[in-house]
Parts: C-alpha cells; structure tokens; sequence
C-alpha cells in the first residue's frame, strides 16, 4: 500500500473495534487494489488511478459508519462528520483549559479545597453542556438554512483526500499532545498549590512539601522549562516525527530540570524540613527526612534519564510501520 490508502484506511477504521477493525482493513486493502489495478490496466497512471478510486470511496467515516450501520445523523445527514469532528476537538482541548484557569483561580484567590474542587467540577462539567449545545446548534442552523435549496453541503464541509490524516508513530497524536499538556498543567497547579495552601496544615499554619525559599526564582525558572517542554510538545506534534533538534532541546530541558533540583536537594534547600517535623514524630522525622530526600533524588535522575534516552531513541528508531493516530 502507498501512503495516500493507508492513510485513508486509517481514517476509515481509527474509530472501530479491534476485530471490526481488522475484518474493515482486510475488505478495504482488497478492493482498493482491485480497483486501481483494473484502471491501470486500462491505461491510467497508478497514482491517478489510486486518487480516483480513493475520491470515489468517499470520507472514510462515513464508509465506517455504513459498515458498522451506525446512525450517521444528529440533527441532521448533511453535516454530522463535520459536527462530530468539531465536537471531539473541543472537547479535547477546552474543558481541560477551563479546568486549569478555574484551579489556577480559586487557588490564586485563597478559596478553600472543597471549594477549588467543587468550582472546577462544576465549571467543566458547565463548559462540556456548553459546547455540546452551542456547536450543535450551529450546526442544526446551518443544516436548516445554508444552501437549503439545492441541498448541497458547503464546500468545507465536502470530503476530499487533502483531508485524510497524517500517518503518525504511536505516542506523537494529537491524543499525546493533549495529555502531556494537561500533565504539565497539572503539575504547575500542584505547585502553586502547594505554596499557597500547603499539603499538610499545623492548627493555623500550612505545611509545603517544597521549601517556601525556592519562591520565586527558582520555581519561576521551573516554570519556564515546563512551558519549554508545553512547546516542544506542541512542535513535535505539528512537524509529526522526533529530529536531532527535538532531542537536544529535550536533553537541555531535562537536564535543565533534573540538575538544579538535584543540586538543591544535596544542599537540603529542595525540601521543607518543617514539613517532615510537623507529619512525622520528632524522633524519626531526620531519619525519613533523609530517606525521602535520597529517594526524590534518584527519582529525578531516573526520570531525567529516561526522558533524555526516549528522545533519543524516538529519533534514530529504524522506521516501521506506524500505529497511528490523529
């Protein structure tokens, strides 16, 4: 198979059960084949034969739905694709956005736990209902109003190949990009959770992990080695593959990362020793306080060189067929 068909038999499957899948990709590599190959033997160039016959299949979605005889219909035929595909794309990004700004507020504004938590829950949970009703009445609108006539769809909502995903290694789909985004959010509210209300409170008085002198050089450098990796995210996703580039700046940023804290941790400025006095009883709290410290320091190591190698192994891996994803 060229690109261009595993391409679309990608799109046509990525939303099916694995045996659906595997029974959908089998049907459609023979027929593809069999139609390309009858228009080359009448004459037509293989890769004008291959366009035609993948154009005259239609969007693949639509071609899985068929196959699988699901509804392909909401609040109406003509624009369904299109609807669910914006759907899902929000639905990726915007509620997880919304979680963090709505965190990041309450926490910023001194609210209580319950309260940050309840606010986000309820704030997603808003924002999800959201979504889901204004797009679809956008599209309930337009499948009512525009072009109603002649019953044609808009020309962006007609499928053509220039629309077939991009085969993708796994771990480098936009699935990925997603979830290491919300990783490093996540880790970024914990931090400033952790300064501003601590983990652990002594009557009145809140207890950070981290020691309250790392604010705010230290954390602020902190901050900007993680949006440095939000970014490199983001631009690995969109050039589609690892480069030699890619695995230095991932190199710099995890040592970037690793060796500060290390340093900090052996000059006992990484941890907040009133942490460990206040959770623990007077006369073992040094004992776990060093136990934890030489953990946390080969946990950062580890995960510093782990990170470094997977780069690393991610750019010069031999290729192979890819397990795609969009």
């Amino acid at each position: 198979m060229t690109n261009l068909t595993e391409r679309y038999i990608y799109a046509a499957t990525r939303s099916l059960p694995e045996k659906s899948r595997a029974d959908l990709t089998t049907e459609l590599e023979a027929s593809i084949g069999d139609a390309i190959d009858a228009r080359v033997d009448g004459g037509e160039p293989r890769a004008d034969a291959e366009r035609a016959v993948l154009t005259d299949l239609g969007d693949p979605d639509k071609l899985a739905a068929d196959y699988t005889d699901r509804p392909t219909f909401l609040v109406g035929p003509r624009y369904y694709f299109e609807w669910l595909r914006l759907l899902k794309l929000l639905l990726w990004i915007v509620p997880a956005c919304a979680a963090f700004g709505i965190a990041l507020g309450q926490v910023l504004s001194g609210a209580p736990v319950g309260t940050v938590i309840g606010s986000t829950v309820v704030g997603v949970l808003g924002v999800i209902v959201h979504i889901g009703f204004w797009v679809t009445l956008v599209f309930a609108i337009l499948e009512r109003s525009v072009d109603a006539k002649n019953g044609k769809p808009e020309p962006w909502a007609t499928w053509t190949l220039d629309r077939l995903p991009e085969l993708r290694p796994k771990g480098l789909g936009f699935s990925d990009m997603v979830a290491s985004l919300v990783f490093l959010a996540i880790a970024a509210l914990a931090i400033l959770w952790d300064r501003f209300f601590g983990f652990v409170w002594d009557g009145d008085v809140r207890m950070p992990v981290l020691n309250p002198d790392l604010w705010p050089w230290w954390i602020a450098g902190l901050f900007v080695v993680m949006l440095g990796e939000a970014a490199m995210a983001i631009a690995i996703y969109r050039n589609g593959r690892w480069t030699p580039a890619f695995a230095v700046v991932n190199t710099v940023l995890a040592l970037a990362a690793a060796v500060p804290a290390i340093w900090l941790l052996l000059n006992d400025q990484l941890l907040n020793p009133a942490f460990f006095t206040t959770v623990i009883p007077a006369d073992s709290s040094a004992e776990v306080y060093t136990i934890v410290t030489v953990l946390t320091g080969f946990g950062i190591a580890i995960i510093a060189g782990w990170d470094i190698i997977d780069g690393i192994l991610k750019t010069y891996r031999p290729a192979r067929t890819p397990a795609c994803r969009s």
